[in-house]
């Protein structure tokens, strides 16, 4: 079947802005990632054992699943216990949670890079423990980590036409809907490819001119 330009040109608005819903989706997920990240970590370095090891394995389980199982359970399953959230509320939680537990390895490989003199000259000064992490340690870590981190978001923004499978209407979604208007395939998913392509190309040559920058 050749590939019909008229229609692709007639439909690519319609993807464009589709893809807006997709940027924020990562955008978002990739925040929520950052964040839930750094609290595992610190959890699995909590002093207590009562902290550390539930923490640890709530990671281990959710690396362990698929994410669309965990999309599945938080977008069927919770609304039995009241709990009920948008589509995108839902996606975005969902990726935000599963790559939270990617990005807490992340973190603890910063954090182990910083070296232990760092801890004692805090102690030295009387920092507090919080605050030195804070003041201190996070500053030397994250630095290094942030090149993995953006490589991080970039596969986020590859993993969210998963999300369509919960209805979330984006680039993906939004190129299925049209498809099956006419039953014409081809143009649809090859704009979307070509999107996603120019995109991620985009992001991989940031990620590369952060990585120059931070080896300077």
């Amino acid at each position: 079947m050749p590939f019909d330009f008229d229609y692709a040109r007639s439909i690519l608005p319609l993807l464009l802005e589709a893809s807006l819903v997709t940027i924020a989706a990562t955008v978002v997920s990739f925040a929520a990632a950052l964040v839930g990240g750094l609290v595992l970590v610190l959890g699995m370095r909590a002093p207590f054992a009562g902290v550390r090891w539930p923490v640890w394995a709530i990671v281990q389980f959710i690396r362990s699943t698929p994410l669309l199982v965990q999309l599945y359970f938080l977008f069927f399953v919770l609304p039995g216990f009241g709990i009920s959230l948008s589509p995108f509320v839902t996606g975005v939680a969902g990726m935000g949670i599963h790559y939270s537990c990617y990005i807490a390895e992340v973190y603890r490989a910063g954090l182990e890079s910083v070296h232990k003199g760092q801890w004692e000259a805090a102690t030295a000064l009387n920092y507090r423990k919080s605050a030195a992490m804070v003041q201190i340690i996070l500053p030397q870590a994250i630095p290094p980590i942030i090149p993995v981190l953006a490589n991080y978001m970039i596969a986020m923004f590859k993993d969210t036409p998963i999300l369509a499978s919960i209805t979330v209407i984006e680039l993906m979604q939004t190129a299925n809907i049209i498809a099956s208007e006419k039953f014409l395939y081809v143009e649809p998913m090859t704009l979307v490819g070509l999107i996603f392509l120019a995109m991620s190309l985009v992001a991989s040559a940031c990620v590369r001119l952060l990585q120059g920058r931070l080896a300077r």
